[in-house]
């Protein structure tokens, strides 16, 4: 059974930083790419992210570019998320999802920007 579990969220002050991870189980992660998405309050999902099998290719949106890196350990099957510089915008759950075409997601963790 294919499980993405995102975790690494929480209440956090504008500025500060926080790196979510997605640990993956019931399939071979260094055989996907692996993708971000977030949802704000009473906003669409919005694509952050995504890396390729190996890490070796990157790709972000252009709203969070140089704020947020991606990143992925193949041999601890688990994906990343870094944000720095963290903004109120930047309230709400982050999702991770299998490859470009998101077949499988996780349940989410919740990001809360606050002073």
């Amino acid at each position: 059974e294919v499980q993405l579990v995102e975790s690494g969220g929480g209440l956090v002050q504008p500025g500060g930083s926080l790196t979510l991870s997605c640990a993956a189980s019931g399939f071979a992660l260094e055989e996907y790419a692996m993708t971000w998405v977030r949802q704000a309050p009473g906003k669409a999902l919005e694509w952050v992210s995504a890396i390729n099998w190996n890490g070796d290719s990157t790709y972000y949106a252009e709203s969070i570019q140089g704020r947020f890196t991606i990143s992925r350990d193949n041999d601890k099957n688990t994906a990343y998320l870094r944000i720095n510089s963290l903004k109120t915008d930047d309230t709400g759950v982050y999702y991770c999802a299998r490859d470009r075409s998101m077949d499988y997601w996780g349940t989410g963790t919740l990001v809360t920007v606050s002073s």
